[in-house]
């Protein structure tokens, strides 16, 4: 798989590519990352990238012409804005995307982008939450590991793709490992007892538990949100 990510600063993403489960889907040919510097497509002796919005306010916005400069190349790519007014990024959000044979994502900075950009060059605007970050890239990086750890024999085990936090609009239950037993706080016995059908139970009952007292929005949109 094909990732763009159209930025102002490529030297932000140096680190979250180059350790983990990231660097290993690019190693092994999974994941191919190619980072697009916005500076390039600037405009005049400053490549210039942002101006004063028209109609006043504060901030500055970022301008048409290096964005689409950079995005026009892209036309054949699902292109991503990463913004607070976008859906909220989910699992399902990386499932499709991972299943896409490449996607561009943009990097928005200061007040955001000239609309006719998102209107004539963005196919889908995402938020990665409900709160301002000083640009995209943060977003972005979120997403690549996201879709990097869904690619085929990046992660060793693919289960632990398919038995975690939001599969089945679940929360995953609580996990244990060795000791048993430290200072006095031990591991619940249904876990050491061996019997699978229980643990299996446990483990469903947890989730369920665990979903209702922190996620409960997300059992409201179970149609059974009692399993």
């Amino acid at each position: 798989m094909r990732v763009n990510v159209v930025t102002m600063f490529p030297e932000w993403f140096d680190g979250p590519l180059s350790i983990s489960i990231v660097a290993r889907a690019i190693e092994d040919g999974a994941l191919v990352v190619e980072l697009v510097d916005l500076r390039e497509h600037g405009l005049g002796r400053h490549r210039q990238l942002d101006d004063s919005p028209f109609g006043g306010g504060p901030g500055m916005v970022m301008m048409i012409e290096p964005l689409a400069a950079a995005l026009e190349p892209l036309k054949d790519t699902h292109r991503v804005l990463f913004t607070p007014s976008g859906e909220p990024m989910s699992q399902e959000t990386l499932d499709r995307w991972a299943e896409t044979n490449e996607v561009t994502f943009v990097s928005g900075r200061y007040e955001g982008v000239d609309q006719r950009v998102i209107d004539n060059f963005i196919d889908e605007e995402v938020s990665l939450g409900d709160y301002v970050l000083a640009g995209g890239e943060v977003a972005a990086a979120a997403a690549i590991e996201g879709i990097a750890r869904l690619l085929p024999g990046v992660v060793g085990n693919p289960e632990s793709t398919e038995k975690e936090s939001f599969r089945d609009g679940l929360l995953e239950e609580p996990v244990y490992t060795r000791p048993a037993d430290f200072e006095g706080w031990t591991v619940p016995e249904v876990l050491l007892s061996g019997d699978h059908g229980r643990i299996e139970e446990w483990r469903s009952q947890q989730r369920v538990e665990r979903t209702r007292q922190r996620r409960p929005d997300l059992l409201r949109n179970r149609k059974d949100p009692d399993t």
